[in-house]
């Protein structure tokens, strides 16, 4: 079984909103005509708002389980954040432009491995390895493991599992819409992704490395009788790295919310046009 249903990595393994307008208090969102998801509006605070809150708990969780800079132009340091150049009065950041840098070519188990031991090898990491953790396999136990024993320490997966197992009973599973083995009903499909928008590190060392992925998530159940649609969060996810067997391996994360940009004007999609979305749509491996 691959890692993840709803996120590609190459040929092997696919993975698992804001209210206001500018001041105007108003909230710009076009609903499909003939409202496909079976009365549930995605400006609703009923269904939608319960996910919601299930997914911050599914957020909170990993995070808590695991308790555990824009740049302007100058030079790169040793920890792949760039100076400002003259003054040195702007911080130290690093931009979220692509490097050149390309991305793993070997895969463990599906997953990207084999990272640069340097700072943009630890963004590499942390943004590749945030996919696979918001992907649908984390809600099936024996994926769960194995991601687990993939991207975390030793001693951090045999801390994690248990705790992760008891917090994904099938009573957890159920309010999201999916049986006691993390399945979706038939004729329905479980949407869980994330996409990577920039990273950045925190900190680096030889040895460790925290990195921050901000990222663009979607979390939902697509179908016709479903009442709870496919929706986006925004949020910044945080990676303490180690390096560890010749490769980066997480010791500890935390998420917390946004920065979320102002909501568009765009048309929500079917539940038809989201399933064939994500059929369709792989994901990638990301390189810092």
């Amino acid at each position: 079984m691959s890692l993840g249903d709803d996120q590609s990595y190459g040929d092997t393994a696919r993975g698992g909103a804001g209210d206001g307008y500018g001041g105007t208090g108003q909230t710009r969102t076009r609903l499909p005509d003939g409202d496909p998801y079976g009365g549930a509006r995605r400006g609703g605070r009923s269904s939608t708002r319960s996910l919601v809150t299930v997914v911050g708990v599914v957020v909170l969780l990993i995070a808590a389980i695991a308790f555990a800079n824009r740049g302007g132009d100058g030079s790169a340091s040793a920890d792949g954040t760039r100076s400002t150049g003259a003054g040195g009065n702007k911080p130290k950041t690093s931009t979220t432009a692509a490097s050149g840098t390309k991305p793993v070519e070997t895969k463990t188990d599906g997953i990207p491995s084999g990272f640069k031991h340097d700072a943009q090898g630890a963004q590499s990491a942390a943004a590749n390895y945030s996919v696979a953790l918001g992907s649908t396999g984390m809600f099936q136990q024996d994926i769960r493991h194995a991601l687990l024993d993939a991207l975390y320490t030793p001693a951090a997966a045999t801390r994690l599992r248990t705790p992760m197992d008891r917090a994904y009973s099938a009573d957890f599973l159920g309010k999201l819409g999916l049986d006691a083995e993390g399945k979706a009903p038939k004729g329905s499909t479980f949407v869980s992704r994330v996409v990577p928008v920039g990273t950045t590190v925190r900190s680096y060392a030889d040895t460790t490395a925290k990195v921050s992925v901000w990222y663009l998530g979607l979390i939902g159940m697509s179908g016709d009788t479903s009442t709870d649609p496919v929706t986006s969060t925004w949020k910044t996810w945080t990676f303490e790295l180690q390096w560890s067997g010749d490769d980066w391996k997480i010791t500890a994360d935390s998420q917390q919310d946004g920065p979320a940009p102002v909501p568009g004007d765009d048309r929500a999609a079917g539940s038809d046009e989201i399933s064939k979305a994500i059929e369709e749509y792989g994901g990638f491996t990301y390189a810092r």
